[in-house]
């Protein structure tokens, strides 16, 4: 019963809010950040919400957690005020806004959140006062006073010369018949307004702005006696075209027009959906090169990806951006898309140059700038604006470039500029052929690529794949950056040249003076068909100068004896492929001898057993050969580590007796075997 009881109890606490009333729907992303202005606000009386102004402008935004800290809005700087929240004043005296305002009918309501200007031009129609101070149940988007003052002339011109008609008109269009609050204010719904029913688009994005045709709302939820009130910065407009009917009509659209009809997209353009068009200018058409234009335009796939790349799957009016986001493409990819003081920014770049175009099916803003994707690029663009500038030079030094700029499916291994920091390799033609080595005949995505696989190159040889914890190797270089897939081939950005296998291990020592002791013992010893057939070997060869630094009885002695030389060698050959870019901080590599090699990689020196690498990466069809100084001894040959083996014996017996004790306690008959393993510990 008592812990029924402390169930119970449990399950109310959870279901109670922080000032004891049952907890309710979540809260929406308004009602969040308005909730965190009062946090902040709450040490300078009750009901008082933290509020940021940008410095410089009018714009007030109630204060999210990161704009708290910052203490910026799109880069610029802010100041805090403290103002009453929404639905509450001051009472002289006291310290806050401890009094609810009285409610009063909608058209008082107006003049309390600071829209005078439109109770004003409410006045001026016959019909509208009554209305709002009348019986019934109505929502009105009030245009702030700042809104009405910045309309264009002309604009405000025509409203208030026929004020029964055009300013009616305009007023009821900002009215919904019935009560609508912040919480019902749902991300992509229409609202029918009461104009002739005409829809009004409602956005309400993750950082709590709330947007009414592109309008924020800066004060909501203002309570009156026949409906509620919301405080808003633009005068909106009723909205009658699709985003492809103001393409059409549009002049400095003339190129975009073209581009969406010979790609199929004025379907998506003009149909259902709530989209957001960075629509490009004849202007942004222009800045790129006419070569690339007529390619992109005359390739029905990449112009149909350049097109997807300048639409978002979402609505995103200017007013709700107020930091960075990431928003993604009809097309896949990702834009960043932020703001810088007035301006609003893609990728960090203000190619901005008009915002806020309303369409029945999203909002529309001008580039001045083309948004070309990856995919839409041929190889040689794509390498172009990336850090392997240095191996395109060498290419089109050797005439080779042609290859990346036509419509060869390939995928370009392209060294790292760090790569030639001590100077480009001389254009003969075996570098010909090395670049060459480094095409793939085929558009990979390093995703999918598996150790063992083998890719051919233009230049003839097979290149095998190495897949490692943390990285992906092709031969000796490994991958150090993202692709970037084109329209025909693939970049893969790698941290070296790579040498591709020339020969078995057997072939690469015999051609290398500094291993000749080394093939002698190989011989010796017998294992030379084994290092020339098929396999995956990783040698640590010792060179002669490690063979020439054992003294000269001990060398002598592990020549003359074949079974232990066969032992010695067979420890420098690890049973896998490891190159150098795959070990990380510490691999242990199984030797042929049975016993373990620990490679490391520290400050890019590579070391087996704590002696350093003198070269490594020499590549060879069977495997791969890491020059070394040292000839390194077995475990079982170091007398430090077969004490550390008589250790670890030792503590397993320790270990087994420990659990044959504890057994023992429970039944005798264990005993003597308890016994014999003390017995065992002593010697």
């Amino acid at each position: 019963m008592a812990l029924l009881m402390r169930l119970l109890t449990l399950a109310l606490a959870l279901s109670v809010g922080p000032a004891g009333t049952l907890a309710g729907p979540a809260k929406s992303p308004y009602q969040l950040v308005l909730q965190h202005s009062r946090l902040r606000g709450r040490q300078h009386g009750p009901n008082v919400c933290a509020v940021q102004k940008v410095i410089g402008t009018n714009k007030k935004y109630f204060t999210n957690c990161k704009q708290w800290y910052q203490r910026k809005i799109c880069g610029k700087s802010t100041v805090i005020s403290y103002e009453c929240c929404p639905g509450y004043e001051k009472v002289p005296g006291e310290k806050g806004c401890p009094a609810a305002l009285p409610l009063s009918n909608l058209y008082e309501t107006m003049g309390v959140v600071g829209s005078t200007t439109t109770q004003l031009y409410t006045d001026r129609t016959e019909k509208l006062r009554p209305e709002m101070e009348g019986p019934g149940s109505f929502t009105i988007f009030a245009p702030s006073n700042e809104a009405w003052s910045s309309l264009p002339a002309e604009v405000l011109d025509s409203l208030v010369s026929n004020v029964n008609i055009e300013l009616l008109n305009a007023l009821r269009y900002h009215m919904v018949d019935r009560r609508v609050l912040t919480d019902e204010l749902k991300h992509g719904m229409t609202l029918t307004s009461m104009y002739q029913n005409s829809n009004i688009q409602i956005h309400h994005y993750p950082n709590g702005i709330v947007t009414v045709n592109c309008a924020r709302l800066l004060k909501a939820d203002h309570h009156a006696t026949n409906g509620v009130v919301h405080l808003i910065d633009k005068v909106i407009s009723t909205i009658t075209n699709n985003i492809q009917q103001i393409i059409e009509i549009e002049d400095t659209f003339e190129t975009l027009r073209a581009a969406v009809a010979a790609s199929g997209l004025n379907t998506v353009l003009e149909g259902d959906g709530q989209f957001t068009l960075l629509a490009p200018t004849n202007e942004a058409f222009e800045k790129i090169p006419a070569e690339t234009l007529n390619r992109i335009l005359g390739d029905p796939e990449a112009l149909r990806d350049l097109l997807n790349n300048h639409i978002l799957k979402s609505a995103m009016c200017a007013e709700a951006i107020v930091a960075g986001m990431s928003m993604e493409t009809l097309g896949g990819t990702t834009l960043e898309v932020g703001c810088s003081g007035d301006k609003l920014t893609i990728n960090g770049k203000a190619v901005i140059s008009n915002k806020d175009i309303l369409a029945t099916n999203g909002v529309i803003h001008f580039i001045d700038e083309l948004l070309i994707p990856d995919s839409a690029k041929t190889l040689l663009e794509l390498a172009g604006e990336s850090d392997v500038s240095t191996a395109i030079d060498i290419l089109k030094q050797a005439g080779l470039d042609t290859h990346l700029s036509g419509k060869e499916q390939l995928t370009f291994l392209a060294p790292l500029n760090s790569v030639f920091k001590d100077g480009v390799p001389r254009i003969d033609a075996q570098m010909k052929t090395l670049l060459l080595n480094h095409m793939v005949k085929e558009q990979l995505a390093s995703k999918y690529l598996y150790s063992g696989q083998t890719l051919d190159t233009l230049g003839g040889k097979k290149l095998r794949v190495f897949v490692y914890r943390n990285s992906l190797c092709i031969e000796n270089s490994c991958i150090a950056a993202h692709d970037k897939r084109g329209r025909f081939g693939t970049l893969f950005t790698m941290d070296r040249m790579l040498t591709p296998p020339m020969g078995t291990v057997m072939d690469v020592l015999k051609g290398d003076n500094r291993f000749s002791m080394l093939v002698a013992a190989i011989q010796s010893a017998g294992l030379m068909e084994i290092l020339n057939r098929e396999g995956v070997y990783t040698v640590f060869a010792p060179t002669n100068e490690a063979f020439q630094a054992m003294p000269p009885e001990e060398l002598n002695k592990l020549l003359a004896n074949a079974k232990e030389l066969t032992n010695i060698l067979k420890y420098h050959i690890g049973d896998e492929i490891l190159v150098s870019g795959g070990i990380g901080a510490l691999v242990r590599l199984k030797s042929l001898q049975g016993d373990k090699l620990e490679v490391s990689s520290k400050n890019n020196v590579v070391s087996v057993n704590k002696e350093p690498v003198a070269e490594t990466d020499i590549m060879a069809t069977n495997g791969v050969v890491y020059a070394i100084n040292t000839v390194l001894q077995p475990p079982a040959n170091r007398p430090q580590e077969r004490g550390d083996e008589l250790a670890d014996s030792a503590l397993e017996i320790f270990k087994q007796a420990s659990a044959y004790s504890r057994a023992a306690q429970r039944s005798v008959r264990l005993a003597p075997v308890y016994q014999r393993l003390l017995e065992r510990m002593k010697h």
